[in-house]
């Protein structure tokens, strides 16, 4: 072997080697989590209980940055522009990252820019209805929109948010035509909805403590399996829609982050999952588990980045490239 050519493979091989050991010793210092939400909201309140399991596995402390805005990409996005690859630095990771590089121009590439480390559980939404509506099962709604399209309204957390779009996908396979009403919260949609002010509200697991009294009902949930909280209530696969829609809740560190040191933080925070304090937690903000490595996480973002793709261009929400 020629001299340079061995001085660059010795480089190489100190490089790797050096790498190595740094990610042996991970962490040996605390490590910064970014919430994308004001402190002392639901996944605030989650996530933190996660951190604080996951922190015992680690050795070490993680320490809450709370930066909130732009629908939770705020935060991953200047994670993504100025965090070393080092893993002291990470960020839940809410669809909105993707869903908002599809509707305007951003500093980063969801695909690209992110290291997608574990998904570990998930929100609860479905569609719910006044307890006096003549709407009794889903199929009802859609045999009553298909005869009157437009007058069926819907109230949703506003324009481009994921229970929007996930009622355009819905009424897309249907072959329905609601009318959407945009309120600036999931409290708004629920009391809407119960006084009839709507007639169906695409609401999630707070409009719960509503229909336990009484003034609304669940007639379809959109997670992969029934809730336990509601046994009774249809999933879109029950009812024949070949989907489910989940609002995730996982974790990302900026791109390029050493395997091993994925691997240390994705066993960390999955073990949350078995711990008490946090399935508590989940419980009481009536949440479910729904785990994916950081490959699978990728590969579904990737999978939904392109269904609302063609929703928002229908739309006239997407960004014009």
């Amino acid at each position: 072997m020629k001299k340079p050519a061995c001085l660059l493979a010795l480089g190489l091989m100190f490089t790797a080697l050096a790498g190595s050991a740094v990610a042996q010793e991970y962490p040996n210092r605390p490590i910064t989590l970014i919430i994308p939400w004001v402190a002392g909201g639901p996944t605030d309140i989650v996530v933190r209980a996660m951190a604080e399991s996951a922190q015992k596995h680690l050795g070490q402390p993680i320490l809450i940055e709370n930066k909130a805005g732009g629908g939770g990409s705020v935060g991953p996005a200047q994670m993504a522009a100025t965090a070393k690859s080092d893993g002291y630095t990470i960020t839940q990771m809410p669809d909105a990252v993707y869903r908002v590089q599809l509707m305007q121009k951003t500093t980063y590439d969801a695909q690209t820019d992110f290291t997608y480390i574990v998904a570990l559980s998930g929100y609860a939404f479905g569609v719910t209805v006044p307890t006096n509506s003549p709407f009794k099962t889903w199929q009802d709604v859609v045999a009553y929109a298909k005869a009157n399209p437009g007058k069926v309204t819907y109230g949703s957390t506003g324009a481009g948010g994921s229970l929007h779009i996930g009622m355009e996908r819905i009424q897309k396979y249907s072959g329905i035509k609601l009318t959407h009403v945009p309120f600036k919260g999931s409290a708004e949609v629920n009391v809407a909805t119960a006084g009839g002010h709507v007639m169906l509200g695409a609401s999630g697991s707070s409009a719960k403590p509503l229909a336990d009294a009484g003034k609304l009902r669940f007639i379809q949930i959109w997670t992969r399996k029934r809730l336990q909280m509601l046994p009774d209530v249809p999933t879109l696969r029950d009812l024949g829609y070949p989907f489910e829609i989940e609002g995730p809740i996982g974790f990302a560190g900026p791109k390029g982050m050493d395997p091993q040191i994925v691997a240390k933080l994705h066993d960390a925070f999955k073990a949350s999952l078995d711990d008490p304090k946090v399935q508590e937690v989940m419980t009481k903000l009536e949440l479910f588990p729904a785990y994916m490595n950081g490959a699978d996480y990728k590969k579904m973002l990737a999978e939904n980045m392109e269904i609302e793709r063609a929703i928002l261009t229908d739309l006239g929400m997407a960004k014009k490239d």
